[in-house]
């Protein structure tokens, strides 16, 4: 790249476009006091070009990052909050809901069992070269001599034209070097529904193994990215295509098959899941719910069986399913909090709502449906929607139809009987008190018989017939009420 001053374009429009933010001119001002060069650069330069708004604003300044950002925030006063990573040569101004990032240019190299390079002090086109894509490695000047100019040493602007996502220089190197950058090509593949170009996609396979020196961590966040795409299913077969999911995610890559027997053969489960998940996606941006998505059929792999007479079958798969959630997590490094129970809940549960679809809805049906999901029953009933994909356009029609009218009883009954987040009206220390009896098998079977009950609509919600309940119960176990709870019982 040695004829690198010659990349220069000169964009009217950039200058009114893209640099109105009176912290440009005033970084300008403070670099030439400082005689350094400045330069906003990667993603936010990419998105003036896609229409796109950034509130991420990143500098790269030809000697020391942190010092520019002092005194600009010395120039900001309360305005600007700084925050300095010595160990990183960093600093982050935050201004409203704007975040700039300072870096000194940098030149890197890296060593075959890290993905952390060694870097050094370097000018514009090293720091250009070390990014990772094409799009990424443009830049505007913020230096007085040339203020508000574009450089695009390798063409940016037309692979953003063409939507293809291509690195600087040999993909080879550039995938071995960091690996991450390999899911970082899918992802903006994914998000921004671009292409990943052939010869970089074909480095991505033969780089694959090298995602192992990668933490979890930080390949987890490039998957959650993915999977909030408006699209995520663009993402997850790249990243089957690529081998990477084998090695990511196994269990999910188990769910591509196409079995036969007898000529008889069940549907992709790969392609199945992904569906769900688009489906989810149209309608939702709840990470966890798509999730779900990803993982409410994770067992049907394991749990696969035909026989001559039903074909295939995979019976307890959303029971199996749900238990594999925790081990899921605990592998990729999510969160083992109410995020994982909520994702198994789902999972176990997504079948109900489709049952009830196929057979008689009963009353009670509904009100055991709402108590077990609780406030989760309207993420159940869109991940349970979206898993209708019959090819057969008159059964998901008819599917669809049968499930507003759950959708009505459910409405109908939650109105009327409270059972969205219920608990029964009698608790377990009221039980005691009342037989004065310490904490034993006869409370749970009383509490049971309670939620039956009205779960079933033999009493309804309402904490008199329950507790006229409560002492029918008592005696059948031979529990007597304490002298104190006598004047208590209703007639």
């Amino acid at each position: 790249m040695s004829n690198f001053a010659n990349y220069w374009i000169n964009i009217d429009f950039l200058l009114k476009k893209s640099l109105t933010n009176p912290v440009f001119p005033l970084i300008s001002e403070i670099a030439s006091e400082m005689a350094c060069d400045a330069y906003v650069v990667g993603g936010y330069v990419r998105d003036i070009f896609m229409g796109r708004t950034s509130k991420d604003i990143d500098i790269v300044v030809v000697g020391s990052g942190i010092d520019l950002a002092v005194k600009l925030s010395h120039s900001l006063g309360k305005k600007g909050k700084i925050n300095i990573f010595k160990n990183f040569g960093t600093a982050m101004i935050k201004i409203e809901d704007t975040e700039i990032e300072f870096v000194g240019a940098r030149k890197e190299s890296y060593r075959s069992h890290s993905r952390k390079p060694i870097v050094e002090n370097g000018t514009l086109e090293d720091d250009s070269k070390r990014r990772d894509f094409t799009i990424n490695a443009m830049a505007i000047s913020l230096n007085k001599n040339n203020y508000g100019q574009l450089i695009d040493p390798f063409n940016g602007i037309n692979d953003i034209k063409l939507k293809i996502i291509r690195t600087p220089l040999n993909a080879n190197i550039t995938y071995s070097d960091d690996p991450l950058r390999m899911m970082r090509a899918i992802r903006f593949a994914s998000q921004l529904d671009f292409n990943i170009h052939p010869d970089s996609f074909r480095a991505i396979r033969k780089n694959k193994e090298r995602i192992r020196i990668v933490s979890f961590e930080r390949i987890i966040d490039e998957v959650n990215k993915i999977i909030m795409s408006s699209v995520p299913s663009k993402g997850f077969n790249l990243l089957f295509e690529s081998e990477l999911l084998d090695i990511i995610f196994p269990q999910m890559v188990a769910l591509k098959s196409n079995d036969m027997q007898e000529t008889k053969g069940h549907k992709d489960n790969f392609n199945h899941t992904l569906e769900v998940l688009d489906n989810v996606s149209r309608v939702s941006d709840n990470l966890w719910l798509r999730w779900a998505a990803i993982l409410h059929d994770i067992a049907k792999p394991l749990t696969k069986k035909y026989d001559a007479v039903n074909g295939w079958s995979f019976h307890n798969h959303e029971f199996i399913g749900a238990k594999m959630v925790s081990k899921i997590f605990r592998h990729l490094k999510l969160p083992m909090n109410e995020k994982m129970k909520y994702v198994e809940k789902l999972v176990l549960l997504h079948l109900r709502p489709i049952a009830l679809v196929e057979e008689d809805v009963t009353d009670s049906a509904i009100r055991r449906l709402l108590f077990e999901a609780g406030e989760d029953i309207d993420d159940l009933m869109i991940l349970c929607s979206a898993d209708i994909t019959s090819k057969n356009p008159d059964k998901v029609r008819r599917y669809k139809h049968n499930f507003e009218i759950v959708r009505e009883k459910m409405r109908i009954i939650e109105e009327k009987d409270q059972l969205r987040n219920w608990q029964p009206p009698i608790t377990g220390d009221e039980i005691m008190k009342t037989f004065g009896i310490n904490p034993s098998k006869p409370v749970g079977v009383i509490k049971t018989a309670i939620r039956e009950a009205i779960l079933e609509g033999i009493i309804p919600n309402d904490y008199d017939k329950a507790y006229n309940l409560m002492l029918e119960e008592g005696r059948k176990l031979g529990l007597n009420v304490v002298e104190s709870k006598k004047l208590k019982v209703k007639s």
